[in-house]
């Protein structure tokens, strides 16, 4: 008999359900979040025999634990935390918000839900992934500095600088100025500091750039093949997809990454309208590899846009097109890479 073992991952501590495939309860155990943890676990599991795991949100807060799973041998599949929340109130017939019931939720998930992705030992997407996410943290945190920055150069200066702002520019600024009050004094200072932060974010995105250029080369991708997409953005979608084969088509990539529209329909009306859905990382990536396409004449993405606009569509609805259509050249070229790879 196959037994679902369910887990509802925290940072301190982990709880675990068995069942059976009638969805009875075997057994339940609950352990620190500590480096004996799976051994714990493995030592609990072992009188139930045959088993797979299923841990909530195995690419989020039940990583570690899902990898080291994995590592050990195990069978374990990644439940959305949406999709056992929804068991839990719906279907599991235990409604109480509890670390229990919340294994048991997503152990019934996954006895009865027969497409959950199964969690493989983290590659080369995982690293990209991770470069990914530093590289917008930082450029998300130099905006919020550069807007800062703006604000108090406009109170010293009239108009401040009215491009956008580099380091140079604002240093030059700088320098023409002598406060001839205390809070022009202040301010001054504070714009020092905040140009300071600046200067040390460029570097870091220099360097956060050379660092995603050398994973992207690495992975011997062929997405940089598309026009319009380098290393930057390449690196967004190979690590925000991540493995491609758990998407049975391109239709389901389209919806994963909301360039697919949304049904919008009552009776006899069938309106579509866009997707707020799906990974918005990877929507943004392929949008800008789309604006990328526009913005040259001699590119076929140029050509399709205009063929939409002669058609009738209005710009956005041409872009969301070519971003569709962009959405299925990258799924191409993913299974490419996937299978030149095995």
């Amino acid at each position: 008999m196959s037994v679902i073992i369910g887990v509802d991952p925290h940072k301190a501590t982990h709880t675990a359900v068995a069942i059976d495939r009638s969805e009875a309860e075997l057994a339940r155990a609950r352990v620190r979040a500590t480096r004996k943890q799976v051994p714990q676990l493995l030592r609990w599991a072992e009188p139930l025999g045959e088993r797979t795991w299923a841990v909530e949100s195995a690419g989020g807060l039940g990583y570690l634990l899902s990898q080291r799973l994995v590592a050990a041998g195990e069978t374990v599949l990644d439940v959305p935390s949406t999709l056992a929340a929804r068991i839990r109130v719906l279907g599991s017939g235990r409604s109480d918000k509890n670390d229990p019931n919340d294994a048991l939720s997503v152990a019934v998930a996954a006895l009865r839900t027969p497409a959950l992705r199964e969690v493989v030992p983290a590659d080369h997407s995982e690293v990209l992934r991770l470069l990914a996410k530093r590289n917008i943290d930082i450029g998300n945190h130099r905006t919020r500095v550069v807007c800062r920055l703006h604000n108090l150069l406009m109170e010293l200066a009239p108009g401040g600088i009215a491009k956008e702002l580099n380091a140079s520019d604002a240093v030059a600024l700088l320098d023409l100025l002598a406060p001839a009050t205390p809070a022009e004094a202040a301010r001054r200072d504070q714009a020092v500091e905040l140009l300071t932060d600046v200067q040390r974010l460029d570097e870091q995105l220099k360097a956060s750039h050379r660092r995603i250029r050398t994973a992207v080369a690495a992975s011997e991708t062929t997405l940089t093949e598309l026009f319009g997409v380098g290393p930057i953005i390449a690196c967004y979608l190979i690590g925000f997809t991540g493995d491609i084969s758990r998407f049975p088509n391109r239709d389901g990539y389209a919806a994963y990454n909301g360039t697919a529209p949304l049904e919008r329909s009552s009776g006899g009306r069938v309106v579509h309208r866009v997707s707020q859905r799906g990974n918005r990382r990877l929507n943004h990536a392929l949008h800008l590899a789309a604006i990328c396409q526009i913005r040259q004449p001699s590119s076929e993405g140029r050509v399709y846009f205009e063929r939409k606009l002669a058609e009738g569509k209005t710009k956005k609805d041409a872009v969301r097109s070519l971003k569709r259509h962009i959405s299925n050249a990258v799924y191409r070229q993913l299974l490419i890479d996937a299978g030149a790879k095995k």
